[in-house]
């Protein structure tokens, strides 16, 4: 899960006096507090010795027996390795390139109308912990794992690790972000511009709206995939961002808060 867009604060080789002072410019702060979450369904299905994502961007199914399996059709990873530990927790190892870019462990209540699905992202320099409660929509088939079925993220319970301060600067004629290693300077000419450090290597494209609003598109594999609506508010303390993740259309509201 990724809630924070990750670029670098560059623009560096200009003069100072050169770079007029945007209301962007600065650190800013994510919290848990601050985000409404998707309200479409997530559909998983365990049964039978095979777990797949129904409503996930690589919905094929695959093995759940501890071993790296093959999974196409998403940049961000290519295998992934899913352990049933018991009749209500699984843990899953995603990699990408033979590197582990992201663990997780989900763990259903005893009544079965909720979950909490911890997820550990290792995309940036350090790593990032999302943590998030989802309930109980629909069971799944008879003779299934208890994820099975579908369910509504309910709240984001929490979201720890340096990813949550992103510092971005605007320029006349471009814009930079930076966050937990990775980064990116790209400019408003309708041109995509690569996410350094970014394992999945995300090709940014920018348009200025106005001087209080941006809007980013990430492309990953050739494909968009996330649209990324940043506005300020009137006193310039708080960014309201609308993140669209564009291949099933979900959509998540969230803030920043500019610190001090």
């Amino acid at each position: 899960m990724k809630f924070i867009k990750i670029a670098a604060c560059g623009l560096l080789l200009l003069p100072a006096v050169a770079i007029a002072a945007s209301a962007f410019d600065g650190t800013w702060k994510f919290s848990a507090d601050h985000i409404q979450l998707s309200k479409k369904p997530v559909v998983f299905l365990l049964q039978d010795g095979e777990y797949s994502c129904k409503s996930c961007r690589a919905p094929q199914a695959i093995k759940a027996d501890g071993t790296d399996q093959k999974v196409t059709g998403n940049p961000t990873i290519d295998t992934m390795a899913m352990t049933v530990v018991d009749a209500n927790t699984i843990t899953a190892v995603y990699k990408l390139g033979g590197k582990t870019v992201s663990t997780r462990k989900v763990v259903i209540a005893a009544d079965g109308k909720s979950l909490v699905d911890e997820t550990t992202s290792l995309y940036g320099a350090q790593p990032q912990v999302f943590k998030e409660r989802m309930t109980r929509i629909a069971a799944g088939p008879t003779g299934s794992h208890a994820i099975s079925g579908s369910w509504h993220e309910s709240k984001l319970l929490a979201a720890t690790g340096p990813g949550d301060l992103v510092t971005y600067g605007m320029s006349a004629d471009g814009f930079t972000m930076s966050s937990n290693g990775q980064s990116y300077r790209a400019k408003f000419d309708d041109k995509e511009y690569l996410t350094m450090g970014d394992p999945a290597k995300t090709m940014v494209n920018l348009k200025k709206v106005s001087d209080t609003e941006v809007i980013e598109t990430d492309s990953q594999g050739g494909k968009p995939v996330e649209s990324i609506d940043m506005t300020l508010s009137a006193d310039g303390k708080t960014m309201h961002v609308v993140d669209t993740t564009l291949y099933n259309k979900t959509v998540q509201h969230y803030a920043l808060t500019k610190e001090p």
